[in-house]
């Protein structure tokens, strides 16, 4: 058995298109243009790269973007001011600021200053708990990403077996609230569970989130289980004159090649969640923007 390769590209499409949809009504009816600020400290490629995704995306889905490049040794307190002044813009409706934050810069009173109605990454506390109780919130983009994948996949979750391995606020968390909101039978793993591949092979639904690169191996999944894998690592290539020139590639946390020998459905990593999370970026700017004037959400 060889798994379906679950991309992540068609069901994003799909979702930004209803975005766009939904943006051009709530201007037409409503003035109403949802806007996005996107904060990044620091000069990484790979987040400069991701942040200029998310403002093309959000312009071409008709709304207002904002991209606040920030240096290296941006002070705690000019980051705040940043924050501050966004949060308190009626025109934009979400805000985030790019995780993890260059040392020595604290994350939490970040989010405390964005406020719960405009944490379209899900990340204040009082979103979180929303989750938790089963109240309506603005959900963190990748666990919601992933949940969109195994629906699309699988259909009804009622009664499924999941196994979540990772226990972060970003990811893991969210993401086993959001299975067992759909009825799913949910066990939170980590990389101290015992007897780790035992408890994975349990799972029809494996959602792999702990940030060690190809760690679950074939052996460890259940036939025929959907793998979700929210992992991206870099390695060398595994060609030794590749890696002698420093080259890297981009991997999962789940070996795919194994995995995909025994699994239903697997997304790749690269171009499985990853197309997810700026989709859902963008839903949730304007399920923001709708909740902040007033409309149904």
């Amino acid at each position: 058995m060889t798994a379906r390769i679950i991309e992540g590209a068609p069901v994003a499409e799909r979702l930004r298109a209803d975005v766009a949809t939904e943006v051009a009504r709530l201007k037409a009816e409503h003035g109403l243009q949802p806007g996005l600020a996107v904060v990044l400290v620091g000069d990484d490629p790979a987040s400069q790269l991701y942040v200029k995704s998310k403002g093309e995306q959000s312009r071409a889905a008709g709304m207002r973007s904002e991209t606040h490049l920030l240096p290296g040794d941006t002070t705690q307190a000019a980051l705040e001011a940043v924050v501050r002044k966004l949060a308190a813009d009626p025109g934009i409706h979400g805000i985030l600021v790019q995780l993890p934050l260059p040392e020595p810069l604290d994350e939490t009173p970040v989010i405390e200053l964005i406020g719960p109605d405009k944490d379209v990454d899900g990340l204040h506390v009082v979103n979180a708990g929303r989750l938790v109780a089963g109240l309506p919130a603005l959900v963190a983009c990748t666990p919601t990403g992933c949940l969109e994948l195994i629906k699309a996949t699988l259909g009804d979750l009622t009664g499924k077996t999941a196994v979540v391995v990772g226990r972060s606020l970003l990811v893991g968390k969210p993401v086993a609230q959001l299975l067992l909101a759909e009825n799913c039978t949910v066990t939170m793993a980590h990389s101290r569970t015992v007897d780790l591949p035992a408890v994975c092979r349990t799972a029809d639904i494996l959602v792999a989130a702990v940030g060690r690169p190809r760690m679950i191996r074939g052996d460890w999944i259940k036939p025929g289980a959907c793998v979700i894998d929210v992992g991206i690592n870099r390695v060398p290539f595994d060609d030794p004159e590749q890696a002698a020139l420093g080259r890297t590639k981009v991997v999962g946390d789940v070996n795919f090649k194994e995995a995909r020998e025994v699994a239903g459905s697997i997304t790749p990593v690269p171009k499985g969640v990853g197309p997810m999370t700026v989709a859902v970026l963008l839903a949730n700017t304007v399920k923001a923007a709708k909740l902040q004037a007033g409309l149904p959400a």
